[in-house]
């Protein structure tokens, strides 16, 4: 199993569902992983009928920003280190 240090992990609690994301190295280290887990209380049943009444693009669009964090982080932070070399 890999150590926290090398697992960059992101978690969003809404109503009735936990989301985890997690992005690490494969075991061999020539590819990158990503893992989603969702966790509905008190069910999936439940929460697809609470998110019925909610806007499901928005849904879907909060949790793409969350899974895609990382990366951007990561973009901007290699653009702001090319603009202080210019």
């Amino acid at each position: 199993m890999k150590s926290e240090a090398e697992v960059t992990k992101a978690v969003a609690r809404l109503p009735g569902l936990d989301i985890e994301v997690r992005h690490f190295q494969s075991p061999d280290g020539l590819a990158e992983e990503i893992s989603i887990n969702l966790r509905a209380t008190p069910s999936f049943e439940v929460f697809g009928r609470s998110v019925e009444a909610l806007n499901p693009f928005a849904f879907w669009a909060a949790a793409m920003h969350l899974a895609w964090l990382p990366w951007t982080q990561a973009f901007r932070g290699s653009c702001r280190r090319a603009s202080t070399r210019s």
